[in-house]
């Protein structure tokens, strides 16, 4: 990782959201970076007035962008990208998922997926990940380790899961609380600002009550996130239901367990009752929507206007490998195509556009996981994270063929670029592509 200078002046286009989910367009701005983060801002600068060495002037087919967040990632299961799209959540789950997690007890292998992975997340643009890790807390340590390694921000949770399983892919209870301890401890040894921990019960299918109460109680003293899973399939639905039949509802169960804060982060959601929907509100919980996964292993297709309209905090989420693409690109696509979708099947509905996908990858997904206040957008105080898109690479598939507005060459690259587009991605002010 090549690191910048500690102060750098960006001059050029930029485009980002605000707290409303408006899209803000400057065609011509400068930014100014001061040890990692934004000092300065300047709509229409006169460069004549800078002086300084560290300038870097975009052409005229380049913008800065801030940089995506994914916040919902398997790293552990990149290998299996692609692959069982032809199963549903709980067979895909025990056919494919289960028996490679078992593979990351070889700390080799871990060490090559996960430098894999983060990777391919930055060069896709993800300047923060939030990953759920592997039951095995050295290999989750790896995770953590490749990532401050290679300049990624990144939560690193180390799954827990107590249930019991006939292949033995499971912790006791005790173990589980020893080895999150232990965790939680050697993150912090990595000494790196980027790096956190998260609390990742699996789901409420792999965790008891009691173990799902000492993690929740756990978050709460360390003042930690959490994230799991919740009403992915109707099938899982219903066993839960089955499983803890004491409780009006899934979200009900973890809400139960402290599981239900302002800093956790609920994957998928596509099943959540009305009720549901208030109680999140109430806990200032956040869904991740993760459209890919939904279509690739069948599951449904969760309608975020529902969740807007209730005021639930919602980021993106590219969920490899249930997802096939471990780029927020393509969970944009995939995202705008779901509501679309919807849009043809109901009366009166309006789809979500490219604007309200940008915020969900940028600033909506940095307030699902309660650092709105640090990255999302660009404001004076927060890290510089930040991609710059060149909407005229030589290999690309966009072009330059005839005059576009700043906007419009936006839209080209949400709709039709990929990672070609993204010449340069930096974070917290290091560049790292």
């Amino acid at each position: 990782m090549s690191q910048s200078a500690r102060e750098k002046i960006f001059v050029g286009p930029f485009i980002h959201s605000n707290e409303q989910g408006e899209l803000i367009v400057v065609d011509r701005g400068m930014i100014h970076v001061k040890n990692g983060k934004i000092s300065n801002i300047v709509i229409n600068p006169n460069l004549d007035d800078i002086k300084n060495e560290s300038v870097s002037v975009l052409s005229n087919s380049q913008f800065l962008v801030p940089g995506f967040i994914d916040c919902h990632i398997h790293a552990v299961q990149l290998p299996n990208l692609g692959v069982g799209y032809d199963k549903q959540l709980l067979e895909w789950l025990e056919t494919y998922t289960f028996p490679l997690e078992k593979k990351y007890t070889d700390e080799k292998f871990a060490e090559r997926v996960f430098n894999t992975v983060v990777q391919q997340t930055i060069k896709s643009g993800t300047t923060t990940a939030c990953y759920f890790a592997s039951l095995y807390p050295k290999a989750s340590i790896i995770l953590g380790q490749v990532a401050a390694n290679k300049g990624q921000r990144a939560f690193i949770g180390k799954i827990s899961m107590n249930v019991k399983r006939s292949d033995n892919y499971y912790e006791t209870t005790e173990q589980s609380i020893e080895n999150i301890n232990k965790f939680i401890e050697d993150l912090a040894k990595l000494n790196s600002p980027l790096i956190k921990p998260i609390i990742t019960p699996r789901f409420a299918l792999s965790c008891d009550m009691t173990l799902m109460k000492k993690l929740g109680k756990l978050a709460k003293e360390k003042n930690l996130h959490i994230q799991t899973h919740v009403s992915e399939n109707q099938d899982e639905v219903k066993a839960v239901k089955n499983n803890f039949p004491e409780y009006p509802s899934y979200a009900a169960v973890y809400d139960a367990a402290g599981l239900l804060t302002n800093k956790t982060v609920l994957a998928h959601g596509i099943y959540l009752t009305d009720n549901e929907l208030v109680l999140l509100n109430e806990r200032d919980t956040a869904i991740i929507h993760c459209p890919s996964s939904n279509t690739c292993l069948k599951s449904g297709l969760c309608d975020i206007q529902r969740l807007k309209s209730n005021r639930i905090k919602i980021g993106l989420g590219t969920d490899v490998s249930g997802g096939q693409s471990c780029s927020i690109l393509d969970a944009m696509r995939s995202a705008l195509q779901v509501s679309i979708h919807l849009s043809l099947m109901k009366d009166n509905y309006k789809a979500v556009n490219y604007k309200d996908v940008f915020h969900m990858a940028t600033l909506g997904g940095a307030a699902a996981l309660a650092m709105d206040n640090q990255v999302g957008n660009f404001e004076v105080g927060k890290e510089f994270d930040a991609l710059i898109v060149d909407t005229d690479v030589s290999d690309g598939l966009l072009n330059n063929l005839q005059s576009s507005t700043l906007e419009e060459r936006f839209q080209k690259f949400i709709y039709s670029g990929d990672d070609r587009n993204i010449i340069e991605v930096y974070i917290s002010g290091c560049k790292v592509k």
